[in-house]
């Protein structure tokens, strides 16, 4: 079905196709729709305190830059990469019944890794604060993205599947319906869901916790559509008290450069600032709450602390 689905679109579009792209793009008259009934439903239900309309703003712009970003990225840089490395490929794995399922959990190993890396190093952080920083949850919260995804190297996370032979567009497929499963997480109208369901799967209130700021959530509940990453490797949480969301710095901005940038920025500013290059240059690749002895953390925005997370948690 997948390869049928990917050549009537090649047929329109063309083969060299980010259709992770066109899918999100396809998908988001739903999304829209989604939102428009979670927020009646709040307002219904007298619980608007999670729809911030500055932040909502924020996040439909964060996600639309996101959108035009990835496309460009796609045509200059990343689907020839993409396409060289498959043309190196290893073997050349069919796409069909036998072969989806193992394709789709080696994607999901492939985005645990992507997304743990995101919150233990802070080059990556530095791309995937954005996502973190809002403040309430909500169905926009997922469009809360960034555009230094690229600039980062995101992409090369998944690589390592086109590289031992699934061809580029299954993997751009597979990564759309995983940001398109992930929407749907991002709410506070869906409590718990079955066990057996909650078991193997990405849940709303997994993920809930992944986006809480309280010192036991800080850094778990990675996975895209499955959990069972996250239960093999020791970082899942369950949902117990009251998620409080953000980041334990929290950036005091609805800017859309200052969302985009603060922290990419105070990388920067950390690395250049006097002492040991060995040692400046460790905050490259550090997680964000590492801090180099003698040295003064740069903040360029205002941010607040929050000593509930302070002990373990990423700036």
């Amino acid at each position: 079905m997948i390869t049928a689905l990917q050549e009537t679109l090649a047929g329109l579009l063309g083969t060299n196709v980010d259709w992770k792209q066109v899918l999100l793009a396809g998908a988001t008259p739903f999304f829209l729709l989604a939102f428009v009934v979670e927020w009646r439903g709040a307002r219904r239900r007298g619980q608007q305190a999670s729809f911030q309309w500055k932040e909502i703003l924020a996040n439909v712009a964060l996600g639309s830059a996101y959108q035009v970003a990835e496309a460009l990225a796609w045509v200059l840089a990343t689907g020839a990469i993409f396409s060289w490395v498959y043309q190196h490929r290893l073997w050349t794995i069919a796409v069909n019944g036998w072969t989806v399922l193992p394709i789709f959990v080696l994607f999901e190993a492939c985005y645990y890794c992507f997304h743990r890396s995101s919150h233990r190093v802070r080059w990556w952080w530095a791309a995937h604060v954005p996502h973190h920083s809002g403040e309430t949850m909500n169905f926009s919260t997922a469009a809360r993205q960034s555009v230094l995804n690229v600039v980062v190297g995101s992409f090369i996370f998944y690589v390592p599947p086109v590289w031992l032979g699934v061809p580029p567009a299954v993997v751009m497929f597979m990564l759309a319906v995983d940001l398109v499963y992930q929407y749907f997480v991002h709410t506070e109208a869906i409590g718990t869901l079955p066990r057996w369901y909650e078991a193997i799967f990405n849940t709303p209130s997994h993920h809930r916790v992944h986006h809480g700021r309280n010192r036991q959530y800080i850094d778990k509940n990675y996975g895209g559509v499955l959990i069972i990453f996250d239960r093999l490797f020791g970082t899942f949480a369950e949902e117990k008290e009251k998620v409080e969301y953000g980041i334990p710095r929290q950036i005091r901005s609805y800017n859309f450069l200052v969302l985009n940038l603060h922290e990419l920025v105070d990388l920067l500013r950390d690395v250049a600032a006097p002492g040991p290059l060995r040692q400046r240059l460790r905050h490259l690749w550090m997680p964000p709450d590492w801090q180099r002895p003698g040295h003064v953390p740069r903040h360029t925005w205002t941010v607040e602390r929050r000593d509930a997370a302070a002990e373990q948690a990423p700036p």
